[in-house]
């Protein structure tokens, strides 16, 4: 039986964070220069293109939420220059994301999100917000992988989409998140 709209956003979301945990655990093996080393790409160093992802997830998961938190969530371009503490503040939101879409019904992925843009609020479909804010993800998360790859850190695979047949090459660090297949795929409508 194929999974609905609302299983498909709860598996992105899980993938998401999944990328995030991979990518981060790879910046820990930089030293703290190399993380905040100036670079090419649209950020200028790993840690502001790796901070930037993290405080657009402030602001969009805030409004999925039905907070107001708006522009404020970037009052501070880095908040976070070690890796250690954005990757804590990282999966602290990717869980709040997933609770999201955990949440999900086909009448709320249908219904309407208020984002706080200071001057208005932007209307969107939630459906729609959460396609745009996993296809930034993944934009920047891509940006970050190619510097990665010009220091002694060995970028990992981010390319996946948990392939049911490499469950096992994934074990292990879903038992770091606490995670199992069941968790992401075991909840479709």
């Amino acid at each position: 039986m194929p999974a609905s709209n609302v299983q498909t956003f709860r598996a992105m979301a899980y993938n998401n964070a999944w990328a995030n945990h991979r990518l981060l655990t790879a910046c820990a093996g930089l030293s703290a220069e190399d993380f905040a080393a100036a670079r090419t790409s649209f950020f200028p160093s790993i840690a502001a293109t790796l901070n930037h992802n993290l405080v657009i997830d402030w602001f969009y998961v805030d409004a999925l939420e039905g907070g107001d938190l708006g522009p404020k969530a970037w009052e501070n371009q880095i908040p976070y220059p070690a890796i250690a503490d954005l990757r804590r503040e990282q999966a602290a939101v990717d869980r709040r994301l997933i609770s999201v879409c955990e949440a999900l019904t086909d009448e709320s992925l249908n219904g309407e999100v208020r984002v706080n843009r200071i001057t208005r609020w932007q209307v969107e479909r939630r459906d729609r917000l959460l396609m745009h804010l996993f296809q930034h993800q993944v934009h920047h998360r891509g940006q970050a992988h190619a510097m990665l790859a010009g220091t002694a850190v060995k970028p990992p695979q981010l390319d996946e989409f948990f392939s049911i047949g490499e469950a096992p090459l994934r074990a292990a660090e879903f038992a770091e998140l606490g995670w199992t297949e069941e968790m992401v795929w075991g909840n479709g409508d």
